[in-house]
């Protein structure tokens, strides 16, 4: 996979691409992370990327001579190239975008090249959105300074889950989210630590046991921190029945409390 990401600070990313899992998966040839400085793309002696809005109002709007400029250099070749060689998806970042998510981490992860646009002040111009990306993603309902910080966190999601990024390739099957679900409690050595023992179960050695044990702990995590993840989730009819059973417990059990 490539994934380029159009920054007015690609210094900000060359701690976090070169580091951790990133920085072993570009080791290991599984990906290649760039960044491009859209500003060398400005069309002005002053190398401005920014304008005032029509209509007035406050804040900069990013002009789209150079956001277009980069995206079309990084396309520059693909005329000739191969057939069948799928065109890369061109990612706005920004909050009105899709809410990011684990299935969409996916999704992505299926494509063969990534174009992250980071902007900055304002906005962007609107023919960038209409006329020049395929998504726009939001990693949530709040405002950042930049599309910096989002491209990285999409990246991060994206890399770990190409095959041989991780060392082992059962960790990312099993994250939260990745069965709709969060994710169960982990444990190591040693078995007992100030008197909190692991759950008998994990220490069975009983497979069965401890899948039944861990999928239980992950409802029920699941229904006490994101019980709206449920209604989306693949359940059987016992795990229905017992999450039901769970509500009226907890139910119950609030009223005496009262």
């Amino acid at each position: 996979m490539r994934i380029d990401v159009l920054t007015l600070f690609p210094e900000m990313f060359a701690g976090v691409f070169g580091s951790s899992i990133l920085g072993k998966a570009q080791d290991k040839g599984i990906v290649s992370l760039n960044t491009l400085n859209f500003r060398d793309f400005a069309n002005n002696k002053h190398n401005t990327v920014d304008d005032t809005p029509y209509g007035g109002g406050g804040g900069m709007v990013l002009k789209a001579e150079p956001i277009f400029g980069a995206v079309e250099h990084l396309l520059e070749g693909r005329a000739g190239s191969e057939a069948g060689e799928r065109s890369p998806r061109i990612i706005l970042m920004c909050p009105q975008g899709r809410p990011f998510s684990q299935e969409i981490a996916r999704e992505l992860a299926a494509e063969e090249h990534l174009i992250f646009i980071c902007g900055h002040y304002e906005g962007y111009d609107e023919r960038i959105r209409e006329y020049l990306v395929t998504d726009e993603l939001s990693v949530g309902d709040y405002v950042l300074t930049g599309g910096e910080l989002p491209a990285m966190v999409v990246t991060d999601a994206v890399v770990r889950l190409l095959p041989g990024t991780l060392g082992n390739e059962q960790s990312a099957v099993a994250d939260s989210f990745s069965d709709g679900l969060l994710e169960y409690p982990h444990y190591t050595r040693p078995a007992e630590f100030r008197g909190w023992k692991v759950p008998d179960a994990l220490l069975s050695g009983h497979h069965a046991e401890i899948e039944k044990w861990r999928r239980r702990q992950s409802l029920e995590r699941t229904l006490a921190r994101r019980p709206e993840l449920l209604e989306r989730a693949e359940l059987t009819g016992e795990e229905r029945a017992w999450l039901d059973g769970l509500r009226t417990e907890r139910e119950n059990s609030a009223k005496e409390s009262r």
